[in-house]
């Protein structure tokens, strides 16, 4: 088992940055790739970006390339979603997520195994 805590999210103006971070525990040996994916009221969860837990090759939605980063610090079990010139668009709840099985690009949700309990980000105008 793996358990995942997002924390960061919060309300910020448009333009403005925030950084989420996850924290993983438990069989973290067992991570592949560890993504961010987002959901807006009444729509489907999206993916936001992906990295490999090693080797840390990364990969971003087209919405958000640019403007996010993501970032991993294996020691810590840590991965830092860095939120930039964040949008009205980019409100939603944002979840972290760990992939076990060896993918080579995981973006889509039914990919990934672990989710953590999400975190809401709301980017005002």
């Amino acid at each position: 088992q793996v358990q995942l805590v997002e924390s960061g999210g919060g309300l910020v103006q448009a333009g403005g940055s925030l950084r989420l971070s996850c924290v993983a525990s438990g069989r973290t040996f067992s991570i592949y790739t560890m993504g961010w994916f987002r959901q807006a009221p009444g729509k489907e969860r999206e993916f936001v970006a992906a990295i490999r837990w090693s080797g840390g090759r990364t990969y971003y939605a087209d919405s958000v390339k640019g403007r996010f980063t993501l970032s991993r610090d294996n020691a810590k079990n840590t991965v830092n979603l860095q939120m930039n010139i964040l949008k009205p668009g980019d409100t939603a709840v944002y979840y972290c997520a760990a992939a076990t099985t060896p993918i080579v690009q995981a973006l889509h949700p039914s990919q990934y195994n672990y989710w953590g309990q999400g975190t809401q980000v709301t980017v005002s105008s």
